[in-house]
């Protein structure tokens, strides 16, 4: 009897030893988000986050937009997948750190040559708009259309700067903003989507 229960407790032991050494092959990733401004913004972003279905120890700073999370080593998780469910959130990343289990350091500065390749130009359109809420929509609308990046809408000057990578026309990503009730210099948006707005977000249409 004595003799199992040491052949069990090792047993046992071997088991714990090795569910500790599995849990602790997590990389760790630490991004910097432009854009959080309030709770509902991070939940947004941390349910995206939730769609990597092994992602765990999400943490959210809102005041300085830095997000933390683990993910299993043995996934591979890329830079690229990141950038991707952040955008998809309606924000773009500033900086990504990952520190793989293996001690390697890679940082979203490492990516900046390939996405230099597809990066042709900055580009600036008219958009009509009134305040805060107009450019978070107009801005998650933006950064949401394939092609896009690093959205920016001025409130004063009602002009929408984006960088496009090739084969996008300006043309076709304006048709993706009017779709949020916001017109443009050469397309309006629909009545229906125009009478969405919230009140304070209804502008006078030319």
């Amino acid at each position: 009897m004595k003799n199992t229960l040491v052949i069990l407790a090792i047993f046992f032991l071997g088991i714990n030893q090795h569910i500790t050494a599995q849990s602790e092959k997590m990389d760790e990733f630490t991004v910097e988000v432009k854009g959080l401004g309030c709770p509902f913004c991070a939940y947004g972003l941390e349910k995206k986050i939730n769609e990597l279905d092994q992602a765990d120890q999400i943490n959210i700073d809102i005041e300085t937009g830095v997000m933390s999370f683990i993910y299993p080593s043995d996934q591979n998780l890329k830079i690229d997948q990141i950038e991707e469910k952040v955008k998809k959130a309606g924000y773009t990343t500033k900086n990504i750190n990952v520190k793989r289990t293996n001690q390697n350091i890679e940082t979203s500065s490492n990516h900046i040559a390939e996405k230099s390749e597809k990066i042709i130009r900055n580009i600036e359109f008219f958009v009509a708009g009134n305040c805060n809420m107009c450019k978070y929509r107009i801005e998650k609308t933006a950064n949401q259309i394939k092609g896009v990046n690093n959205a920016q809408w001025n409130k004063e000057s009602k002009q929408l700067s984006i960088q496009i990578e090739k084969n996008i026309a300006q043309l076709d990503i304006e048709k993706g903003i009017v779709k949020s009730g916001h017109d443009t210099k050469t397309i309006k948006s629909k009545k229906s989507d125009y009478k969405k707005l919230p009140e304070c977000c209804k502008y006078h249409r030319i």
